[in-house]
Parts: C-alpha cells; structure tokens; sequence
C-alpha cells in the first residue's frame, strides 16, 4: 500500500524556485489565465507558444508535459474542458491525473497549481484534495521495489483554497485509500479476524465502541442464516459491531451494515474458476463502512450511529450448507438455501434483523457486492441503488452528485416478492431465475428491515475497477465512503 496522507498549500508560490513537478490546469475556452503567467514567464513564455500553436488545446482528460532547462523543470498542462460544464468531480478526475502523470514520470512530489474556475468555488478544495490523495494510490503491500523505483511522497496546492475543506478531503481520502487496503489484500491476510481488528483499532476513537461476536455467540443469538454459510469454513467468523454516540443520549441511531465476505467460492453451488481470485473483494461492503467510520471517528459528526460487518468466508466440504437446507435467521423466518452462491443476502438477513432489533435505527444504508446481475445493468459506472424510503434514497442520490460517486435506482415494487415465496419455508434465497437479479436480492433483505427507512446499495460494479481510472487504479475502489460520509454531515449541517 502506498499513498501520500497529506496535502501541503503554499497560498503565495515563487515560480523562480525550483519545483520537481509543478500541474497546472487549463480550460479549452479560457486558455491561459492571470494565474499562468508567472509560470509562462519562468518558462520563457513556452506555454504560450504551445497555446498559440494549438499542441495542446485544454480539452477534458487532455495532457502534455513540457521540459524546461530551469527552475521548473517539468510542467504537466492538464485539460479541463469547457469552464461552463466544470464540476467538482472533473476537478477530483484533473487532480488524479496530474498524479498520475508524475509517478508515472518516475517524481518524488507532485505540486499542482488550483484551478481558476467561474464556477462557484464551494468544494473545489476538497475535490482537488481528494483526487490529489487518491490520485497517488498504489497497492504495493507485496512487491519488492525496484532499488532505483522513486516513490511519491509530497502533494503540494498551489494558490488560493479553503483550508477547511482541505483538511476534510485529507480526512476523506485517507479514509478512501485505507479502504481500499483492506479490499486489496488477500484473504489468506484479510480474514474475518482481521476485519475485526480493524473494527477494533477503530473503536479505539473517542465516542466509540466496538463488540465482537464469535461463533458460538452470534449462533446463540438465533443467527441461524450467518452461521450456515460460515459452516464451511475453518476461518473463524466475526459479528462485528461499531457504535459511534456522537448525538444525544437515547437518540435512534443511523445504521450502516456491510457484507464482510472475505472470501466467496460459492459453496457448493461452486463458482466457475475464471477470476475467482476476485472474490477476495466480496468483503468490500464491510471495507465500505469501516472506512466511513473511520471518517466519523475523525470528523466526530453530531448523530449517533451503528455499524454492523457479519463476516465469513463461503467454502465448500464435509461441512458446508446443501442446496434444499432450510436455516431460521433471527428475526425467526425460516429461508429455504436454492444456491449456496447467493449468500451474502443470508448474512445480512441477520445483521439487518439485529440491527433493527437491539438498536432501533431511524435509518439504515446497507453495502454488499450482492449481485452480478448489477454488473449487467449498470456495469462499472454506478452502484444499483433500492429501498423502502423516498426520502432516503433521494438524500443518497443528492450525496452522490455532490461527489461523483454515481447510483442508480432500481424498482422495488411489491410484485417482486412474490419471486422469492417458497413452498417449503417463509422466503427463498434466489429469486425467478436469472430474471431481475439484483431487486430480487434486494426484495429478500426487504424482508428484515420492518418498516425502518431503508436503502440498500449493490456495489457489486463499483467496489473494484478492472481498468486504471483518473483517480483509482484497478483494484479496490474505496466506493460508497465519501458518498455516505457526505449524507451524514448534510445531516449534521441542514
């Protein structure tokens, strides 16, 4: 794992002194602007002879690094599109890139000048933080470096910017790329055990307390659905619970609960082998709210919260659930197991029940690679989004537009249900076939919840990334973090 956790600001920059690698941003309407000339100037005016001779025209995602014999020897002139269109979000993607182009340019720092923009300036700090931090992100946790490699070590801004939101995109980023860690690793390193120590590290917060359930407890609590897929498996499983008491005393708390498989074969409904070393990110929804309470823990919001990981792995042998078993989950409906492979609904099945029962949520946002069916219908570009509550899931799509972090409504309509009735027990854990996957799997958590506002998010496509983005590389993606920790300070502020 490798990533720079923090971004220096010089407000008053002297161009004459030497920078490594200095990124500035150009729009395609504006061209160069007041704050280019002193860097036109120590550069004997190259930018604008590039401008004028139209080798680089500002368009979105454009890049051309220029060579200097001075005291700026590398220049990276990044694209931003038209200035009427910018965006927070294309702010984050042109700071990723500016990263990008530095280590892949062998720099030991990366200093970008901000972006003039005439668009309003709130959130352009945090953006350009964020996409800086999570720019630089490489996991490199089990790679020897090469003797001569550089690594990345300083982020520096450049010009006028909010000091508030840059401390908060340090926060969030951070928060981002520990999450991805933890997706990254492999699951002979990030087992259930493990996840639990991260709870655990993290309830070591002021405001904090983690629980951690073993086997024996959770099964006596009537979690008949968690213990069934942990059946196969010699890896300890975890029920794990974070509480965060940043409100009132006695105030209903808001709940997060995320699918902690750490490794899924698919149990004896077994998973063809192709990529199935990718399942190791099937714990990707508890990654997502450890690192939203990694946030909390940091920000210290003014609400209550609980956060809830079951976790397992789902294995296959002697003792490992059939298809045709029926296990009772908390809430003490009776599931009729059709395909061992769809198991992170029964997981959650008992968190949620848990959650809903002992702690009373006024809300509750769930997290889980659940489906493959959402990789069809919306592919890597936004997490399916369901639920109970309009007025909950119309907070997460306004979260999600403030940072780029794009969802997707999907139906619930109560004829969906009808998909998962068995003949044989209460509920089924496969749906009508190959047919509406993911509201099936959602229409099933349907059944735990009660009537508690509800939103559950398939981030399935978004979890990992197969190709490099602007500001994630393949791999973990740390998604759902700054979307989630974005609603819950709206909440504080409004």
């Amino acid at each position: 794992m490798s990533y720079v956790k923090q971004v220096d600001h010089n407000p008053d920059p002297d161009f004459t002194q030497p920078v490594e690698f200095l990124a500035i941003g150009i729009f395609q309407d504006k061209g160069l602007q007041e704050s280019h000339h002193p860097v036109d100037l120590a550069l004997g005016g190259l930018m604008s002879k590039v401008w004028e001779r139209k080798d680089f025209q500002g368009k979105k995602g454009e890049r051309l690094l220029l060579h200097y014999d001075g005291p700026l020897a590398r220049v990276a002139l990044i694209g931003l599109g038209q200035s009427d269109k910018f965006t927070s979000e294309l702010a984050r993607q042109a700071a990723g890139r500016a990263v990008g182009l530095a280590q892949k340019h062998r720099a030991d720092g990366c200093t970008l000048l901000t972006f003039e923009s005439d668009q309003p300036q709130s959130g352009f700090t945090q953006a350009i933080t964020e996409g800086l931090i999570l720019g630089s992100y490489r996991f490199t946790e089990y790679k020897k470096p090469a003797d001569d490699e550089p690594e990345l070590t300083s982020l520096i801004l450049y010009g006028q910017a909010h000091q508030e939101e840059l401390s908060r995109g340090i926060v969030l980023a951070t928060a981002v790329c520990r999450t991805r860690d933890l997706q990254n690793h492999p699951a002979n390193i990030m087992t259930p055990t493990r996840l639990a120590e991260e709870a655990q590290r993290i309830g070591e917060a002021s405001n904090m307390k983690t629980t951690v359930m073993d086997r024996d407890g959770f099964t006596e609590l009537g979690m008949g659905a968690l213990a069934g897929v942990a059946a196969g498996s010699n890896q300890p499983p975890k029920f794990i619970v974070i509480e965060y008491s940043g409100g009132q005393a006695g105030d209903a708390p808001f709940a997060l609960v995320g699918k902690g498989l750490t490794f899924d074969a698919g149990g004896i409904s077994i998973k063809p082998s192709a990529k199935m070393d990718e399942m190791k990110f099937d714990m990707s929804g508890a990654a997502t709210v450890l690192g939203i309470m990694e946030v909390v823990a940091q920000l210290q919001p003014r609400l209550n919260i609980v956060a809830a990981i079951p976790s397992t792995e789902n294995l296959l042998g002697g003792s490992a659930q059939r298809p045709g078993d029926i296990v009772r989950a908390y809430n003490g409906k009776t599931i009729e197991i059709l395909n061992t492979d769809a198991e992170g609904r029964l997981i959650l099945a008992d968190a949620l029940a848990y959650v809903v029962d002992q702690h009373k949520p006024f809300a509750i946002i769930d997290f889980a690679t659940l489906t493959g069916a959402v990789l069809i219908t919306l592919g890597h570009r936004a997490s399916g989004l369901l639920g109970n509550d309009d007025d909950l899931i119309a907070e997460v799509q306004r979260a999600a537009e403030k940072t780029g972090e794009r969802v997707w409504q999907l139906p619930l309509w109560d004829e969906y249900s009808d998909d998962i009735k068995s003949k044989v027990a209460d509920i089924k854990n496969i749906g009508d076939g190959r047919l509406a996957g993911t509201i099936a799997g959602a229409v099933f958590l349907k059944e735990f919840i009660g009537d508690t506002p509800w939103v559950h998010l398939d981030i399935a496509g978004t979890a990992w990334q197969g190709k490099d983005q602007p500001y994630a590389p393949g791999g973990g993606s740390g998604v759902a973090v700054r979307l989630i920790a974005q609603l819950l300070l709206d909440r504080v502020e409004r």
